[in-house]
């Protein structure tokens, strides 16, 4: 367990109750899934330079789960620092959030869709396919060879 300094402790406050209001002034529509990652993308501009973006990142993305308005956990988050700049009269951190185009193992969501339309003209899915399940959680199968699965058995009819 980490220590928090009480200013990160306030900050991560007030930065959950800003990004509240964020999403709501931006009509933010996605509602939180497990399964929905997100890239964030940062411009940090420090008042100094002896300052390290990744110290802020933990404190922003907790205070972002915080609020359950963006997604459940910060597990979910791809973090990328674009850029850092040093303004002294004006710090800040400028973050653009959006959906990964990825879902699970797919490359998007029409493969995805592909994939699992041929799940269900399988034999062996009956509703609850394991492998299905754990391919959009992302985990990598020995059963899944690119996008196809080597445990597909026709329907007989």
């Amino acid at each position: 367990m980490s220590y928090k300094t009480s200013e990160a402790v306030r900050y991560r406050k007030e930065f959950a109750n800003y990004v509240a209001e964020e999403a709501n002034k931006q009509h933010w529509n996605l509602k939180p899934d497990k399964l929905r990652h997100f890239y964030a993308d940062a411009v940090f501009y420090f008042d100094r330079i002896d300052k390290d973006p990744s110290n802020y990142w933990k404190v922003m993305l907790d205070a972002i789960t915080d609020t359950q308005l963006i997604w459940l956990d910060d597990n979910t988050v791809c973090e990328r620092t674009q850029r850092i700049y040093y303004d002294s009269v004006n710090p800040r951190v400028e973050l653009e959030i959006y959906p990964v185009e990825y879902a699970g193992i797919f490359d998007n969501t029409r493969q995805m869709e592909t994939f699992t339309s041929k799940c269900n003209e399988c034999a062996r899915n009956k509703g609850n396919c394991s492998i299905l399940t754990k391919a959009k959680e992302g985990r990598i199968q020995k059963e899944i060879s690119g996008i196809k699965c080597l445990k597909y058995k026709t329907l007989l009819k």
